[in-house]
Parts: C-alpha cells; sequence; structure tokens
C-alpha cells in the first residue's frame, strides 16, 4: 500500500468507525425493547453479555497482548463500573418505563457532556457556545420529559425512565472519556471484550430470571434481539467505537452520538409505532439545536487551535 494510499485510509477509517457504531447503537432501543417483551430487564444484559463474550473469546487468540501499567486496574475497574456495570441496568430499566424514541432523543446530550468531561480531563477546548449548547440541551431534555405522555405499551412511566436514561448518559460519558485514556495502551477489540466478560460475571445471577420467559409466544424475537444485542451492538459496535475514539479527539468523537436520536426515532416509528407529542417534538428540536451549537463552537475552537 502506497503513503498516499495508507494516509487515504488513516484519515477516513476512524470516521467510518464511530460513524458505524453510532448507527448500531441507535438501533439498539428498538432492540432492546424487543427483548424485553420476553425477558427481564437483568437477563437481557446478561444474555447479550454471553453472545458477546462468546465472540471475544473465538478471536481472542489473534488479538495482540495489552501492555499493562502498574495501577491501571483503576481505570479497568472504573470502565467496567460505568459499563456495563450501571449503564445496561440503567437503561433496560429505563426502556421499561419510556419509549425507545424518548431514550434515543435524551441520548443526543452526550457529546456535550463528553466535551465538557474532556476539558477537565483532557484539557480539551470547550467555549462559552459549548456550555451553552449543553444548558439548552439539559433543558429540551426536561422539557421532553414534562411534554411526555404515559403510554401502557411503550411508556408507562416516561418521568421516571427519562431520568434514569440521563443517568445511564452520565455513565456513558463516564465510560468514553476512560476508553480515551485506556485506549493508549490497550487494543480496542480487547477492552470491548474485557467489557463483556465482567458484565457476564456480575450479571451472572440474572441467569435464574429466563425459565418465566421459556413459554413466551415471542421467545424466538426475543432470542434473536439478545443475539443481535450482544453480537452487533455490543462488542462490533464498541469495538468501532473504541478503535475510532483512540485515534480522534474524544470530543470530535463523541459528536456523532448525534446521529442515534434520528436513527432510534425512525426505528421506533417504523418498527414499534411510536410517536411523539407536538411538545415533545418541539423540546427534541431544542435538544439538537443545543447540540448543533456547542458542535459549532467546537469546530472554531479546533481551527484556531489548529493556526
Amino acid at each position: 500500500m502506497s503513503t498516499i494510499t495508507r494516509r487515504a485510509a488513516g484519515s477516513w477509517l476512524p470516521t467510518a468507525a464511530v460513524l458505524a457504531a453510532v448507527c448500531l447503537w441507535g438501533s439498539s432501543f428498538v432492540g432492546t425493547k424487543l427483548a424485553l417483551r420476553v425477558f427481564d430487564p437483568f437477563a437481557v444484559i446478561w444474555a447479550r453479555m454471553l453472545f458477546s463474550s462468546l465472540l471475544f473469546l473465538a478471536i481472542l487468540p489473534r488479538l495482540d497482548r495489552p501492555r499493562y501499567c502498574r495501577g491501571d486496574w483503576r481505570g479497568l475497574l472504573l470502565l467496567v463500573v460505568f459499563l456495563p456495570g450501571l449503564y445496561f441496568p440503567l437503561e433496560n430499566t429505563a426502556l421499561t418505563l419510556t419509549s425507545a424514541s424518548q431514550a434515543g432523543m435524551i441520548s443526543a446530550i452526550v457529546p456535550l457532556l463528553v466535551a465538557v468531561g474532556a476539558h477537565f480531563v483532557f484539557g480539551e477546548r470547550v467555549t462559552v457556545r459549548g456550555y451553552a449548547g449543553l444548558a439548552a440541551a439539559i433543558v429540551g431534555v426536561v422539557w421532553l420529559t414534562l411534554a411526555a405522555e404515559s403510554s401502557l405499551v411503550s411508556a408507562p412511566n416516561p418521568l421516571l425512565g427519562n431520568f434514569l436514561e440521563f443517568l445511564a448518559m452520565l455513565c456513558a460519558c463516564g465510560y468514553m472519556l476512560t476508553i480515551k485514556k485506556l485506549s493508549e495502551r490497550y487494543g480496542t477489540w480487547m477492552l470491548s471484550g474485557l467489557q463483556c466478560l465482567a458484565g457476564l460475571v456480575f450479571f451472572l445471577p440474572a441467569v435464574f430470571r429466563f425459565e418465566s420467559a421459556l413459554t413466551s409466544p415471542e421467545l424466538t424475537v426475543g432470542i434473536g434481539a439478545v443475539a443481535y444485542l450482544g453480537i452487533v451492538v455490543t462488542l462490533l459496535a464498541f469495538g468501532f467505537y473504541n478503535y475510532g475514539v483512540s485515534r480522534m479527539p474524544a470530543s470530535r468523537a463523541s459528536a456523532f452520538i448525534n446521529l442515534i436520536p434520528v436513527v432510534s426515532v425512525f426505528l421506533g416509528w417504523a418498527i414499534l409505532g411510536d410517536s411523539l407529542t407536538v411538545g415533545q417534538y418541539e423540546a427534541s428540536v431544542l435538544v439538537m439545536s443545543g447540540v448543533a451549537l456547542s458542535q459549532f463552537g467546537a469546530r472554531k475552537a479546533r481551527i484556531a487551535d489548529s493556526k
């Protein structure tokens, strides 16, 4: 491969990897909703960890050994506490209470949280527009929640569900900042696999919650949804994202999270029949406007820093 070709690949591969990851994550809300029709929330977590761990163990012999440094256990522990330890229970419980579309829209605030966090952790620059965008997006999330209408089918308690989804997004922020630091010495697939194995052990008690689902008429759909979540959304998507974030600023990589609400709202409407109220559409516009405002400020900061 020529030098020019290698440079071209090096410029677009991380972007393509992150783009693929967030599109797959956008589909996870619908996949989780389908799985939760059959299985207990914690059973869904354990099953997806099982599928992803089996795939990881299959490719493990092909992976490079990590360069462990003294004290790395703290970062690795923090990584698995954020995700899957706290993130998946919060999100799966949230999706039993709110709709996939609302949860997906709340995920739009992750880039803003990461940008602010990266400022304090890595010294990445955040402009006044960035903070203003964060404030606008959070107001939009609150509005989105208050404008929600309860539905016995898709959103029995959107107020609590959306709050739990917001907490899950805080954990996602912590995960992304931690993975950025650890990726300096650990391969992206190795980190993703370690997360899956940790989740398999941590949520092992959930294996006793499968019995009641064996007679469900939607068992086949539930198993398919869990397999998709475990293999595609968990291991592959996180591997793609970890690869991309290891080769670009954390705030830039997280900006692609903006696509998750678009994917989740569309799939929630197309597959689950979700719908948003007029007030929620207006709140969604405020959320996306806040994200756009912050990213405009972030681009100007990067341009200024490069001069």
